[in-house]
């Protein structure tokens, strides 16, 4: 028989990126006593993956618990990305409430909608969190209002716009239900948690049932399987069957260890009942939406859908004249495995064969989701070759369709004539402009998601580094139509070498260079942008012939502009469908399919 589950509460923290969401988790930790006084606590402890402290955002979901009134609150952090979006739908499954954290000062952001959007679809309870409330322009009010505007607008029913609002400076560590008075602890957002979060309902008594939502890996335990328990107790060394909703499988397997979590630490345990959240290992065909059942009535649970890929990219290994020389891992068996391994952790991600056994096809959530696995791949010690990006298409009643983004641009009034021109330039469509506080007008676009790629960049250029941007993927519609190409060629070199100070020089006023002078280079190598959007073969290897007059001692020193250092995501919008991206640990080399000239000049014709 069904019955609550007093002595826990399962709870899911949401937020747009660098709303602050981590830092109030680690809060939380802090001041439930998680931490001895004496502990050091590394800032945005939750963040564990070295890129996720780097960009400020939370890829994978982590989970972490702490006590509070002798009541047990398991603790979800989600990730803040639309990219990892895939990770948002499966973790709040898991939960029975959310909290939801907006910044003080930029209210509700497209991510804030996307991941709000998937908790009220599931008719999970949303305690707001006004955090922030320190800054000097926090406005909590008119957030408050914009909050209530973005639940209308989801159609949130009475009982869910009925939510408690906390206001809170997770930096300072305090939380307080007045937003004219700043708390002194986190209790009042602990309390508030307890009072509106349902407790987990099951039976005890039932036969055992575990959805899996989450995998981790571990070199000595291999496959980790994290989920809820539905209903029932699970014990170590017990005989289950793994099923899924969605496949013919059914396979009989023992848990060999059992874990609940503790602060951020897995405790080992013999037995877990329903309503917690556990890890398990000892199941090495585990996956994200399987069900572990009890051997005599193997039920599998329905699991959320995960939103489909909208980009692709080819993974290749590097066949450059510098190949091998900069990476640990280079052939293709091992960028075969490193792929399909992200398989097993990373739903979101599809990974194809293709008719080459050098190359595979990879598709992701977007331009970040397959950025973050080339940046990760390329800190580890690989070394390979990425294509351009590509949309993927459908076809739905016959017609081609593409995918669309709603973008969201923060922007000084001075700069909105520039973002208004290209984006209509790359069909985007504006629906909404509203003022903001500060001189900022706040613009919505739909804009088709090749439309943007390539744009992030841009958009820093023509705001001076003052335009945010923001976007969110907003399904499928008819084919926009073409969108001109980029209007900067490339600089090819035409030599093998290293590039020198008077190579450089003599072709600098015909564009701008991405090397230095003492950088090796090969034949087919870009090195720089053609201010003319033509192709331009350059030699930068070219030194000064020497004369009897003039020797090179007196020749007088040249001045080169420094070279544009491009980011990994910058090089993936320059790029053009006849250029690959070469990729090492130490370097990024953007170059031509074909490498030399005579042969690509063969092939255009």
């Amino acid at each position: 028989m069904n019955q609550k589950i007093k002595d826990i509460r399962n709870v899911a923290i949401i937020a747009h990126v660098d709303h602050g969401k981590t830092t109030l988790v680690d809060e939380l930790l802090k001041q439930s006593g998680t931490f001895r006084k004496n502990q050091s606590v590394e800032e945005r402890v939750m963040d564990s993956n070295d890129l996720e402290r780097e960009r400020g955002i939370t890829i994978l979901s982590k989970n972490t618990a702490i006590y509070h009134d002798d009541i047990k609150i398991n603790i979800v952090d989600t990730p803040g990305h639309a990219d990892f979006g895939g990770e948002v739908e499966r973790i709040l499954k898991m939960v029975n409430a959310v909290v939801l954290v907006v910044d003080a000062f930029e209210g509700p952001m497209p991510q804030t909608k996307f991941v709000l959007k998937q908790a009220l679809e599931l008719d999970l309870p949303v305690i707001v969190c006004i955090n922030k409330i320190d800054r000097p322009k926090a406005r909590p009010e008119d957030v408050i209002d914009e909050v209530l505007d973005l639940f209308i607008e989801l159609d949130a029913n009475e009982d869910q716009l009925d939510c408690p609002f906390i206001y809170a400076s997770a930096k300072n560590g305090t939380s307080s239900l007045d937003s004219e008075k700043e708390g002194v602890n986190m209790k009042p957002l602990l309390d508030t948690i307890l009072e509106y979060t349902p407790a987990p309902v099951g039976d005890p008594e039932g036969d055992l049932q575990v959805l899996i939502s989450t995998i981790d890996y571990n070199d000595y335990v291999g496959r980790i399987g994290v989920g809820k328990i539905e209903r029932g107790t699970i014990n170590i060394n017990q005989d289950v069957i793994l099923v899924n909703e969605q496949s013919d499988k059914k396979e009989r397997v023992k848990i060999s260890k059992l874990f609940e979590f503790q602060g951020l630490k897995r405790k080992e345990v013999n037995k877990a009942k329903v309503g917690s959240i556990i890890a398990l290992t000892g199941v090495e065909g585990i996956n994200i939406g399987d069900t572990i059942c009890d051997i005599d009535n193997p039920e599998a649970l329905p699991f959320v859908k995960i939103s489909e890929p909208t980009l692709s990219m080819i993974f290749s290994v590097n066949d450059s004249p510098f190949a091998g020389r900069e990476g640990d891992f280079v052939t293709s068996r091992q960028l075969r495995e490193r792929l399909f391994k992200e398989l097993h952790t990373d739903l979101s991600l599809r990974v194809e064969e293709t008719n080459s056994a050098d190359a595979f096809k990879v598709l992701g959530r977007g331009e970040l989701h397959l950025s973050i696995l080339i940046e990760t791949m390329r800190r580890e010690g690989y070394e390979f070759q990425v294509s351009k990006p590509q949309v993927l298409y459908k076809k739905i009643d016959g017609k081609k369709q593409e995918p669309m983004e709603l973008v969201t641009i923060d922007v000084p009034e001075e700069f909105m004539g520039a973002v208004i021109e290209k984006l209509g330039s790359r069909k985007g469509k504006m629906i909404n402009m509203t003022q903001s506080k500060g001189g900022y007008t706040r613009l919505e676009f739909s804009i088709p998601a090749r439309g943007l790629i390539g744009y992030r960049s841009e958009l820093m250029t023509d705001t001076k580094g003052h335009g945010i941007l923001n976007s969110v993927y907003d399904g499928y519609e008819p084919y926009k139509g073409e969108i001109p190409k980029r209007s900067l060629g490339s600089l090819i070199a035409t030599k093998d070498g290293t590039s020198v100070t008077y190579g450089l020089y003599n072709i600098q006023d015909r564009g701008s260079l991405f090397i230095p002078a003492g950088v090796e280079v090969y034949e087919g190598m870009v090195v720089g942008q053609s201010s003319n959007g033509m192709e331009i073969d350059v030699n930068v290897c070219k030194k000064k012939q020497l004369t009897s007059i003039r020797k090179s001692g007196s020749e007088e020193a040249l001045r080169l502009v420094p070279p544009i250092e491009m980011s990994l995501e910058e090089c993936l919008e320059f790029i053009e469908d006849d250029e690959l991206l070469e990729v090492t640990p130490k370097s990024l080399r953007i170059r031509k399919r074909i490498l030399q000239k005579n042969m690509r000049y063969k092939s255009s014709k």
